[in-house]
């Protein structure tokens, strides 16, 4: 089990790292060259510039049971049908059971973007610490259940 992070913007990237290495779980920090990493603790991956560029990357090393942060639902939904785990920044799981609802809003969020004159549409509110604590108290509980599968995959 690897943590692979589409770390350009992420906000929680020190709390994955903090996480994984109490964990021991190895962590991979993937990003373009607009948006250079450094990290004491995780390997950092520089992808090329461009569309999707770091998506596509992510997507070539990911394997079954490695987790996956990433706020991209596109990446999310290939990334469960390798048999990976998701999670958004959030702290939300990216399951087979929500992502056709997530994609479906997503949709329909930038179908009624097109539609208006103006194409500004209001950011997400700042993060807050409770937002990093939903996401940390979230991201342990999906290390536990990746566990327990794999031991259970191993088993059978």
């Amino acid at each position: 089990m690897r943590i692979l992070v589409d770390a350009d913007a992420c906000p929680v990237t020190r709390i994955v790292e903090q996480i994984a290495k109490k964990n021991e779980i190895p962590v991979t920090l993937l990003c373009d060259t607009n948006h250079v990493l450094q990290s004491s603790y995780s390997e950092v991956k520089v992808i090329g510039a461009g569309a999707d560029a770091v998506d596509f990357a992510l997507l070539g090393i990911c394997k079954t049971g490695d987790i996956v942060v990433t706020q991209d639902y596109g990446v999310a939904a290939m990334i469960l049908g390798k048999g990976a785990y998701g999670i958004h920044q959030s702290g939300k799981w990216y399951t087979n059971e929500n992502i056709d609802m997530m994609l479906m809003e997503r949709h329909m969020a930038k179908k009624a973007r097109m539609s208006k004159k103006k194409h500004h549409i209001k950011g997400p509110s700042k993060r807050t610490e409770e937002d990093d604590k939903r996401f940390g108290e979230s991201f342990e509980k999906m290390i536990l259940y990746a566990k327990d599968q794999q031991e259970n995959r191993a088993e059978n």
